[in-house]
């Protein structure tokens, strides 16, 4: 994060714009909406001032901008579109300790402004730190699509019962889940349609409720989510609901880069990680901590790669939630086999190939490998292999052993889905020394079957390929005018 973003209160406070064009009234009509008193230091202005200067905080200068000019004031947008003396007012303004903008020239920029959209009170601001603010006002227009001019009322409705609840509900755990309930509940649903005054009477009504129970020990909930394979786009809405709704978080080595950022700040983050032989936190004493953290009144999050019931032992997490009378929720996520096949280019089942697919882990209980191979060597079927990187020499010779053809395909896919994908294809007597030798280290799922060979014809996830002709598609969409070549 490049910048800070901030919201300054203007209120009565001074704003200094310099220049009289369109870009000076855009400054000019954001910074009257915002409170402030703002002179306009131009010799002439344009045509899109004729409504602004109907504003009384407004005034129009024709005098230069100079040091005198600079006492108490908050902000300066310097717009005159002269190099020489947007320079100069930028060092007079650093001079005098006042942020200055200059737009377009961000090396004369304490602030850059971001894309708005005001909802007011609500107000959302988008920023690409001043490298594409044409994506920044893309961004801004779907926003406009999802939070409709109601959601200003909404905010307005509930800031009308800040107070209240600040002096009633003593408990900071208490406050917060009164205001999640009132914002993902009825009396958002109202203030949204409209019906302000059945929204004001339920808002009452489920305020009693909460200063009644008010300091009455709080049962949390467990959320046992799967976060997939490593893909951020690849989370379900509900999973992404829960894990901002989270007060702790507990999560292991496999989840995505960038995950942790859809974690609300204030979320307390307990790293839970294991690598084959050493765990930061066994099993067990996971499970406990759920069990603990739950019956201290927080919401806590156990966030899995992939699935929590194919491998990653999410059964055992709620066995013992249920046994304690944890409350809990399971969301399914996908599974590290589909994912990392599918972004492979190798279809787990396909009708000249595989009719079934059969999901194993490389290691079992205690470190041993004992599968049933008389299963997993059928023709027609396709083996997913999870787990099994650091033995996968043992587990092709036991293929081999048990009667499978050593020329059988194998994939190797480590870190699937992920911007680092990389595919080892090979055989059951060619992979181990394949992947050997490639140095990769995992998270990998082994692929085992004649889908393999639709590898080449099918692969589409190449991200090398793909940032490239993304950062194309990204100039392309550039008009010739706004080039800065």
């Amino acid at each position: 994060m490049e910048h800070l973003p901030i919201n300054i209160d203007l209120r009565g406070r001074k704003v200094i714009v310099t220049g009289g064009i369109t870009g000076s009234a855009r400054k000019v009509g954001l910074a009257l909406r915002a409170g402030a008193k703002v002179t306009v230091h131009a010799q002439k202005l344009g045509p899109d001032f004729h409504e602004l200067v109907k504003n009384p905080a407004l005034t129009h200068v024709t005098t230069r901008l100079v040091s005198q000019d600079l006492k108490d004031v908050a902000l300066i947008f310097a717009a005159c579109e002269e190099v020489d003396e947007d320079r100069r007012i930028f060092d007079m303004a650093k001079a005098a300790g006042v942020l200055v903008n200059v737009p377009d020239k961000s090396e004369l920029c304490d602030f850059i402004m971001p894309a708005i959209l005001d909802r007011s009170p609500l107000v959302i601001s988008v920023s690409s730190g001043g490298a594409s603010p044409i994506l920044a006002r893309v961004i801004k227009a779907r926003l406009e699509t999802l939070f409709p001019a109601a959601y200003g009322q909404l905010a307005g409705f509930v800031g009308r019962f800040r107070d209240d609840v600040m002096e009633n509900i003593k408990s900071s755990a208490g406050r917060l889940r009164f205001w999640e309930k009132t914002i993902d509940g009825p009396v958002a649903d109202m203030a949204l349609s409209g019906d302000l005054r059945g929204a004001e009477e339920q808002m009452r009504a489920e305020l009693k409720a909460a200063i009644e129970a008010d300091g009455e020990p709080l049962m949390g909930e467990v959320y046992v989510v799967g976060a997939g394979p490593g893909d951020p786009d690849l989370l379900t809405f509900k999973a992404l609901r829960l894990i901002q709704r989270a007060d702790v978080v507990l999560y292991d080595r496999l989840i995505g880069k960038g995950l942790l950022n859809l974690v609300r700040r204030d979320a307390e983050r307990i790293y839970v990680g294991k690598l084959p032989k050493d765990h930061i936190m066994r099993q067990e004493e996971i499970t406990k901590r759920l069990v603990e953290l739950a019956k201290q009144g927080k919401r806590v999050l156990r966030l899995k790669g992939g699935d929590p019931f194919i491998f990653g032992r999410g059964g055992e997490e709620i066995e013992m939630l249920a046994e304690h009378g944890v409350p809990f929720q399971v969301v399914p996520g996908v599974t590290a086999a589909a994912g990392c096949s599918s972004y492979a280019g190798i279809p787990l089942t396909h009708r000249d190939h595989a009719q079934c697919c059969i999901f194993v882990t490389g290691h079992g209980k205690d470190g041993k490998v004992d599968l049933d191979w008389e299963a997993l060597i059928k023709p027609h079927q396709t083996v997913a292999i999870y787990m099994g990187l650091a033995q996968l020499g043992i587990l092709t010779s036991e293929f081999i052993g048990n009667g499978a053809d050593r020329n059988l395909p194998v994939a190797v896919i480590d870190n699937g889905t992920r911007r680092n994908q990389r595919v080892i294809i090979g055989t059951l007597s060619t992979i181990a020394d394949k992947v050997r030798e490639s140095g990769i280290e995992g998270p990998a799922v082994t692929i085992v079957g004649t889908v393999v060979t639709l590898h080449d014809k099918l692969k589409w996830f190449m991200p090398e390929k793909q940032s490239a002709r993304a950062a194309q598609s990204s100039r392309d969409a550039i008009p010739a005018h706004m080039s800065t070549k």
